[in-house]
This record gives structure tokens, C-alpha cells and sequence, in this order.
């Protein structure tokens, strides 16, 4: 995989993991959190809790899997690109109309 693949994946995981953490265990929060977020190598991660790199590999790559099945069936993340995107072409229509720019404010606030 090429480094900017990399970095698309990283970006989705975060946002997935930002989505669905709640759904998760304690251990696979921990593991994508130190991986993705903290940008840990799998052998700092395992050695922080004590298992192998493999154990710590199976773990994040099931865990991804999960995720993308809770996006697959939920849709968390396509909805909000599709509003943030929504919210963008607002901005762009909006022109110098405050009362609407005010209304696009309120709609990204509850993003």
C-alpha cells in the first residue's frame, strides 16, 4: 500500500473509531487509539500490554473489520460527509445573507 493510501485509511479508521468507539471493548479502544491516533508501532503496543505483536496485529486489523461492518450497516460516516458537504454548498450559496450564514453556523455546532 502506498503511503498515501496509508494516510486515507488512517483518516477513515479515526473517523470510524470516532463513530462507533462506544460499540468497542476496552482493549480494542485501546489498540486503535495507541495505533491510529498516538501513532504507536504494533511492538510499542504490544510490549505496553504485555503480548505479542502479532496478538496486537490480529486485534487492530479484526477491529477494522468491525468497523467498517458497524459503517457498512449504520452509515455514520457517509451521512456526515454527505452533510458536511451539504453544509459547504450552504456556505458557497449563501453569499452575503447573515440570517443564513447564522442558520449554517447552528447546523455545523451540532455536527
Amino acid at each position: 500500500m502506498t503511503e498515501n493510501n496509508e494516510l486515507v485509511k488512517t483518516m477513515r479508521m479515526n473517523y470510524l473509531f470516532d463513530f462507533y468507539q462506544g460499540l468497542l471493548t476496552e482493549k480494542q479502544r485501546n489498540y486503535l487509539e495507541l495505533y491510529y491516533l498516538q501513532d504507536y508501532a504494533l511492538s510499542e503496543i504490544a510490549e505496553t500490554f504485555h503480548v505479542s505483536r502479532q496478538a496486537v496485529y490480529d486485534n487492530i486489523k479484526r477491529t477494522d473489520e468491525l468497523l467498517e461492518e458497524y459503517e457498512t450497516k449504520l452509515q455514520l460516516f457517509n451521512k456526515f460527509k454527505e452533510r458536511q458537504s451539504i453544509i459547504d454548498e450552504l456556505k458557497r450559496l449563501s453569499g452575503d445573507n447573515q440570517e443564513l450564514k447564522q442558520a449554517i453556523e447552528r447546523l455545523e455546532i451540532l455536527e
